[in-house]
Formats: C-alpha cells, structure tokens, sequence
C-alpha cells in the first residue's frame, strides 16, 4: 500500500505531456500545471491555429495565456525528490506512444518487457514474474516485444499463424487450413521456417561468396589503377624525355646552321672588302696619274712637254671590274630553302608516325581482357531491372505488372501528351539507359520485335526514322511464331534458329556486342552484332495488334 501511495504522489506531480516530474511548474487558467518548457513547447506548435488549449482537460483560450510559476507546487517537488521517490524502479517505467504496453496493466500502462506466444500478450516485468515462478508457465516460449506481433493473428480468424502454404508461400492459421488452403501443401511453420532458413543461408553463402569475389576484383581493379597510373607516368616521362632530346638536338641543329651562315657570312664579306680596298687603291692612283696627265697637257712650252713625257712612270696593271663576276641576289637563300624541306619531311614523319603513337595509346583497354559469358548462369550474373517507360508508349499499348508488361490492344488509351512518345508505331522504350554490360529476357506472344535504340531515336511519323531496326539508330530482332529476322539500318538480316517464346538479349556497350538467344530449356545463340555503340541504349518492344510482350523478373 504504501508503494502505491508513492506511485500516486508522484503521478500528482507529473507533468502531463512529458509524464515526468515536473520541473518549473506554470500554472495554466483551467488550473492544471506544467512543465514550463513543455507547455511553451505545446503552444508554439499550435500558433498557427491561433487556439491554445490545455493539454490535461483540453480547455481552450483564444489569447496565449500569461504563464505564472507555481511556486507551492515547485517546493513540493523539490521536497519530493530529496526523499528519493521520485524515479520510478527501471522494471516499472510507463509505456510511451513508440512503446509497447502491457496488456495486463489496469491504470497507466507500464512497458512491455516479453510477449508470450502461449498467452499471446505482452507482460511487464512485475507481471511476467509468474512465467518466471510458477511450473505452469514453464514451457512457454517468450520474445522480446514488438508491435510486429500483431501480424502473426490471421485477419479473417483472428488466429495465430502457425502453419505455412506452400502451394500460396503465405502464413496461415488452422482454420485457415481446413477452409480456404484445404488440400494445399501445408506445413507448420516451425518447419517452413527451417526451410526458409536453410535458402536463406544458402543465399547468404552466395551473397558472402559474391562479396569475397568482388572485393578480391575491386582489389584487382585497385591495382589495375595503380599499374595504369604507372605505365602512364612512364609514358609521359618517356616521352618527355625523348621529344626533350628531339628539341635539343633541334636547337643544336638550329644553332649549327646559325653558326656555319655566320661564319660563311664574315668570310664573304672580308672577301668582298679586301677586293673594295684593292679597288679604291686603284682609283685614289688612277685619279693621281690623271691629276698629272692633266698638268702636263696644260704646259705652253713643247718642248718642255715633250721633254717631260717620257720621264711619266707608267701606269700599273690593276684589277678591271670586268673580271669581278657578282652573282644574282641570292647568296643564302639555298638555306632557308634547304631548312624548309628538313621540316617539311619532319612534319610528314611526325604526321605519319603519330597516327601510330595516337592508336597505341587508345588500344590500352584493360577490362576488354574480361572473358564473356559463356553460360546462361555467366549471362544472368549481367542481369538488369528494366522497366517500361509510359511517356514512350505509343496510344495503342497498354501496361501492366509494374510497367514490365505491355499489350497491344487496338484501342487509344488515355496518355497524355508527351514529346517522348511513339506517335504511330506500336512501340515503347524503356526509362534505364543501358551501359557497360547488361543481360534482359523477354517473354512474347504471336508477334514481338525486341529491340535496343538511341535515345534520340525520332518518335513522329512512320517513316525509316522512327522505326527500329530501320535506321542506324537501332538494331531489332523480329520475332514470330514462324521465324526471326534482324534489322539494322534497314538491312534485313535471315536468322535461323529452334523457336522459343522467350528471347534473351545480351549487351556489352564497351566492347561494341549486341547479342540475342533462343531461351528454352537451353539456350541457343540466334543473332550476333559487332559493331560501336556511340550512346547509351535502351531497350525496346514493339507489338502488333492482339500481341503481349513482357520484361522478365530474373533476380
């Protein structure tokens, strides 16, 4: 009795929105009290409406009141906690709205700490002792709780799910059992549980498998990088190197060439000034015989003339400037001509051996060594969710099953309008754009065409462009209940191969394949192409009239 005057007391002095004790009481009009934060916590989330109530009685105001501080109730609760009641014993706290409840408590609610499958109900502590004291509860099995729990009852009995459909792969109950499942392959499902754990660590063995085999091939890609990385820089310093020395030995044949001109230059020109010098003595010594010549013609006496004559020393044989032989105005152009051609002949090397340095930098595909797959378990590891996409679908085609499914049925559909759709072909492509290497099955009735395209494959008129497999913007298999024929660019291609209403198309974007197989209880190869995808793909369906066509779950 006296814990449960306890518990009253401290119920009276509990905050109502946080259930705690309470800390700066404010007194509200109506008489009821809070903690001062919570309750202005509680009017601020209600400011908008402009209606502030009382979150005990539900009294309204419609001006925010004025809190004042109760100042009794906060002495009280001070004194209630010196005597060290105010914390409820952890086994005993109250369930909140994220809790689960007990269900045999009869006033405020404690937190539920087991759930009994026997009993089917939650149990707090104080009244799960019984299950922990009394033979009786021995063999009853106890889980931690969970609001999932409730889904365990059967909706339309409101029984316990114990047993496990096989031929439905849904839970059920007994009644369940012998009504609606009668005759199905039911098991308890303890049991389906144990085969259902067995797949899943089955599943979890490949997935863990799946992860090692990765992380040992991001390791390989990590020193892919790390040998590309260093190939790389060897190839840069390499050739830094070399196309360094290549200047170099420019800039000395530059500086050759420079020197030799210079030097040929000096020596032509001291020629040609010693033969100036030469000829300018010639002239100061021709003026001074003419100065004399012309002296001795203006003498009057004769015979002093002729007495003087012959004393004249004769003139001295010198160079005639009609033996110098001046060539045409050319003198060192040879040279540029002759440093031309050098480049020139440079420039056609260079031209031609860089097409062969260009190719052998971009023939450095390292993931192209990847094998491709050879079996349908190698091509299912490259499966893809795919998906169909309604702005693309044509006003004929009707979808289903997620958007997996499409069905041709002669009849306009109520799309709005979109720039993305098929306006007369019967055709639909799908959202994911389609990159690196991917694998798609589709499952088909009487008449199909699968097909992979361009995203800005046109979409109006009927013409070539719009078409697939009629244009260079994609490539389609066209099947029927007779034979196969593919297209690309117009071109119609015969295929041959054991009919299969399902066809799986196999793609490696990086490497230019394009496959499509026959898929029955074996898989057989119909149509390959070799070629170079500039784009990102996706796939494509066309159907005729009364014809289905559907994207396979393969995962």
């Amino acid at each position: 009795m006296a814990q449960k005057g306890v518990q009253l007391d401290r119920e009276t002095f509990s905050c109502s929105i946080c259930l705690d004790l309470l800390k700066d009481p404010m007194t509200i009009p109506c008489g009821h009290s809070c903690c001062m934060n919570c309750i202005k916590t509680h009017w601020d989330k209600e400011e908008e409406k402009k209606i502030y109530s009382c979150p005990q009685c539900r009294q309204t105001f419609p001006v925010r009141p004025v809190l004042v501080k109760n100042t009794m109730l906060a002495v009280l609760v001070e004194k209630l906690k010196k005597t060290g009641l105010q914390a409820a014993p952890a086994d005993h706290c109250y369930a909140g709205p994220e809790d689960v409840a007990c269900d045999v408590c009869t006033e405020r609610k404690l937190k539920a700490q087991k759930f009994c499958l026997q009993c089917l109900a939650y149990f707090c502590e104080k009244h799960l002792q019984p299950h922990y004291k009394s033979p009786t509860f021995e063999k009853h099995k106890l889980l931690e709780p969970s609001k999932k729990f409730q889904e365990n009852f059967c909706s339309r009995h409101d029984e316990v799910m114990k047993s496990f459909c096989r031929t439905d792969q849904q839970s059920i109950c007994y009644l369940c059992s012998v009504d609606e499942h009668k005759g199905h392959d039911t098991v308890p499902a303890v049991a389906a549980r144990i085969e259902k754990q067995r797949e899943l660590e089955v599943s979890r063995q490949n997935i863990q498998q799946r992860i090692q085999d990765r992380e040992k091939d991001v390791k390989l890609l990590q020193q892919e990088v790390e040998d590309i990385n260093g190939s790389a820089g060897k190839a840069v310093e390499g050739s830094e190197k070399i196309f360094t020395e290549m200047i170099r030995l420019m800039e000395k044949r530059r500086s050759d060439v420079k020197q030799q001109v210079r030097s040929q230059q000096q020596t032509e020109v001291s020629r040609v000034r010693e033969l100036q010098e030469k000829l300018e003595q010639e002239i100061t010594e021709l003026k001074r015989r003419d100065a004399e010549l012309e002296k001795l013609s203006h003498t009057q006496d004769h015979n002093q003339f002729l007495h003087d004559y012959p004393s004249l020393s004769p003139l001295c044989e010198f160079t005639h400037s009609s033996s110098i032989n001046i060539r045409p105005l050319r003198y060192f152009e040879d040279v540029t001509a002759a440093v031309s051609e050098v480049r020139d002949k440079l420039e056609d090397i260079l031209r031609e051996k860089w097409t062969n340095i260009s190719q052998r930098v971009t023939e450095v595909d390292v993931l192209l060594s990847e094998p491709q797959p050879k079996t349908r378990a190698d091509f299912l590891q490259y499966s893809c969710d795919i998906t169909l996409d309604p702005n693309t679908a044509n006003t004929e085609l009707l979808l289903s099953d997620g958007n997996r499914k499409v069905t041709n049925t002669g009849q306009q559909q109520s799309y709005s309008s979109h720039p993305h759709r098929f306006t007369h072909r019967c055709q639909i492509l799908s959202p994911e754009s389609l990159t690196g290497r991917c694998y798609w099955e589709v499952e088909w009735r009487v008449s199909v065409c699968v097909a992979v395209a361009y995203k800005n494959i046109s979409r109006a008129g009927i013409g070539n462009e719009s078409g697939f497999g009629y244009n260079e913007k994609s490539w389609a298999l066209d099947c029927d209940n007779n034979s196969y024929n593919f297209y690309n660019n117009n071109v119609l291609t015969p295929v041959s191969g054991p009919q299969s209403s399902r066809v799986g198309v196999y793609l490696d974007h990086r490497a230019g394949i394009l496959s499509f197989y026959s898929i029955s209880e074996t898989m057989t190869l119909l149509h390959r192409v070799q070629t170079t995808f500039t784009q990102p793909l996706h796939a494509g369906l066309w159907t005729d009239s009364g014809c289905t066509a559907e994207l396979c779950k393969l995962k």
